[in-house]
């Protein structure tokens, strides 16, 4: 079995390496348009192997898609950060571009492929590769959702001093500052967390979550990594181990949750298929709103994108 991470950046290599820690794949390859950029980041890991006790074979490309042929999943870390002077529209347009020609190659070398993009900003992203590959949207998703939660139930472990093992939690939405923690699905050993929670202190620990991108572009001067990494490989693992794992997830919605044609963060059913169920939870009338909040927000985001050349 092959996996393939397109982009060698920082949240692809840690990827790459969960996945070959972990062995999910035979092969893991990793594919970059910078010269031999990933040939050198797959060697170095490769020769973590005999240490860390792995027989996944990491393998570089640059830019060489033949090598990702018969995928079984990809991953799709490739784009720029937003830069000074930018505009949200400029930063959409050119990570488009990229977005577009990887999932045409990805599509061309691996059609079976299920392909989780990690790209940004991401919903939008998400959507753009669904709209080149032209496959089942099923088959094409987004990853937010567990980096959102690891977050929020990192922050939960902390305040409790406890094991973040033991803390289980759902989160909706787009992934940014609308994103929609849920605390009354948040529990801890199948306690409720607002019965060991007060709410104030909740309420701060659901703001740090919905802002813990920026908290880390701010301390490191640039994006996090380890956690993304680590939680599109999760998925990975849920695809190839057929786990049938609910996570939260950037998924196609056609009508569930009053919403259609839109790329949005909800609970599903995730494996060997890719998304095999979508799972409607009843909100209160609160969580809703907030939700329609959420997808106003990703909706304008979308939008851009089908009104620029890319």
């Amino acid at each position: 079995m092959k996996v393939s991470v397109i982009g060698a950046g920082n949240v692809g290599a840690t990827c790459a390496d969960v996945i070959a820690h972990k062995e999910l794949a035979n092969e893991v390859v990793l594919l970059d348009i910078k010269e031999n950029y990933a040939e050198g980041k797959a060697l170095d890991m490769w020769q973590t192997a005999p240490v860390n006790m792995y027989d996944s074979r990491i393998t570089g490309s640059t830019n060489d898609y033949s090598k990702t042929a018969d995928s079984e999943v990809v991953v799709i870390t490739s784009g720029l950060p937003r830069k000074p002077g930018m505009s949200r529209d400029d930063l959409i347009a050119t990570n488009a571009k990229i977005v577009k020609s990887v999932t045409e190659q990805v599509i061309k070398y691996s059609p079976n492929a299920k392909i989780i993009v990690v790209s940004n900003p991401l919903d939008v992203m998400t959507y753009c590769a669904y709209l080149t590959a032209k496959i089942d949207p099923s088959r094409v998703f987004g990853m937010a959702g567990i980096l959102d939660t690891a977050r929020y139930r990192a922050f939960i472990a902390t305040e409790l001093n406890c094991s973040p093992k033991d803390i289980q939690a759902v989160l909706m939405g787009g992934h940014g500052d609308t994103m929609v923690p849920l605390p009354r699905y948040t529990t801890v050993a199948g306690i409720p967390v607002t019965e060991l929670i007060d709410a104030d202190k909740l309420e701060a620990i659901i703001q740090r979550a919905k802002t813990g991108g920026g908290e880390i572009v701010n301390l490191l001067g640039t994006s996090a990594w380890y956690a993304p990494g680590a939680a599109a490989a999760q998925m990975v693992e849920a695809i190839v181990r057929d786990q049938k794992r609910i996570f939260p997830v950037c998924a196609w919605l056609q009508g569930e949750y009053g919403l259609k044609d839109i790329y949005l963060g909800v609970p599903v059913k995730l494996g060997k298929n890719g998304i095999e169920e979508i799972i409607e939870l009843q909100l209160n009338e609160d969580e809703m709103a907030l939700l329609n909040t959420s997808a106003k927000a990703v909706k304008e985001v979308m939008d851009v994108l089908d009104t620029i050349d890319y």
